[in-house]
């Protein structure tokens, strides 16, 4: 059995660890500084718990001998620490960040390491990513794609329709840092929150605008191949503009912990939400200007006998496939992997990745 460290016994890290030592396959332990944290973690009777602080470098670099892997569920801002160390110790590295910065980092640590090093592992980034490449390898040439993705309540029931699903910190770091595109064949950065739009989906309408990000390293590897990419964060309609009042308005994209505070204490986390991926490529096939686009919803459900958020089940599925892809031989081991670089048929065939798979599929398999 592949020994696998998970950093954070949050939402996100508990479910990958019960994902992983359902599998019986890796022997995982979940670390966190928090002992409540690691208290309240279901994850199985396989799965061991260490307290550990990560911020100590003489103590990571101890847990991470012997490991096979590193996954990283630990907030955005510890993300460089880790994948420091786990080059360091010649492990394999894989995380969920949105952050731009921090990806940057791990591809110049991927130059010289002797380890797989592979970011942004889940939803969006992930996901969306080998979608939309899987969708731009059926053209010819390219004209546009339009990656748009969402986590959102099924019953939204207040001013912001929206609750908390995920990580309080990346949302606000999604919301404030300055996003990537591809604008008329120009790789540019255009600001948050910006460039609002509508659309319906299954008679449903949302709302959509830049969040920082979801391309992933897209931008790079489509650079000069497409006219204009982008990518945006689906909410219900009205939620855009309160954010932007809170954000802007009153300055607290200057005081993200205020935000943080209000925001926890103000809004409850739901297990009944939906995750959305919507995702449209245009470009030329055989001399004609064609369109295809990929919509898909997955929605909340009972995973190993405990109910599971959307985002818990598609963020934890993502990582869980690509480490899998990486323990069998799909993946490079060495250097940096993006995540366009995987197969959509095979991220959909691994028994993780069919978390993706419409609820049919997944009751037949």
């Amino acid at each position: 059995m592949k020994k696998i460290m998970v950093v954070g016994a949050g939402k996100i890290g508990s479910t990958i660890a019960a994902l992983l030592g359902a599998s019986q396959d890796y022997a995982v332990t979940v670390v966190d500084a928090s002992p409540a944290a690691l208290a309240g973690i279901k994850a199985g009777p396989g799965v061991q718990l260490k307290l550990l602080d990560v911020t100590d470098p003489v103590a990571l670099r101890a847990a991470l001998e012997g490991q096979f892997a590193v996954l990283s569920a630990a907030p955005f801002h510890l993300t460089t620490s880790i994948a420091e160390a786990a080059v360091a110790a010649s492990v394999h590295y894989l995380d969920l960040t949105e952050d731009v910065a921090s990806t940057r980092r791990v591809q110049e640590l991927a130059v010289t390491a002797r380890s797989a090093l592979i970011p942004q592992c889940g939803l969006a980034p992930g996901f969306v990513s080998i979608v939309a490449a899987d969708l731009c390898r059926r053209f010819d040439s390219l004209h546009s794609v339009r990656m748009r993705v969402g986590a959102l309540p099924q019953f939204p029931s207040n001013a912001l329709n929206y609750n908390l699903t995920w990580s309080t910190d990346g949302v606000i770091n999604e919301y404030c840092e300055p996003c990537e595109a591809i604008v008329e064949g120009v790789l540019r950065q255009v600001p948050p929150l910006a460039e609002h739009e509508e659309f319906s989906l299954d008679g449903v309408t949302y709302e959509a605008f830049n969040t920082s990000g979801g391309l992933g390293t897209l931008c790079e590897t489509l650079q000069g191949k497409v006219t204009n990419l982008n990518y945006k964060t689906i909410r219900y309609p009205g939620h855009a503009a309160i954010m932007k009042a809170l954000l802007n308005d009153l300055r607290l994209r200057d005081r993200r912990g205020v935000l943080k505070d209000i925001l926890e204490n103000a809004l409850p986390t739901t297990m009944q939400d939906v995750v959305i991926v919507f995702v449209t490529v245009s470009g030329q096939r055989e001399g004609r200007l064609m369109q295809e686009t990929y919509a898909h919803k997955v929605y909340s459900h009972v995973v190993g006998g405990v109910l599971r958020s959307a985002i818990q089940i598609t963020t934890a599925a993502g990582i869980c496939t690509v480490l899998d892809l990486l323990a069998t031989g799909r993946l490079p081991a060495q250097g940096f992997v993006r995540q366009e670089d995987i197969a959509l048929e095979d991220f959909l065939g691994n028994r993780f990745g069919r978390a993706y798979a419409p609820l049919v599929e997944r009751a037949a398999a």
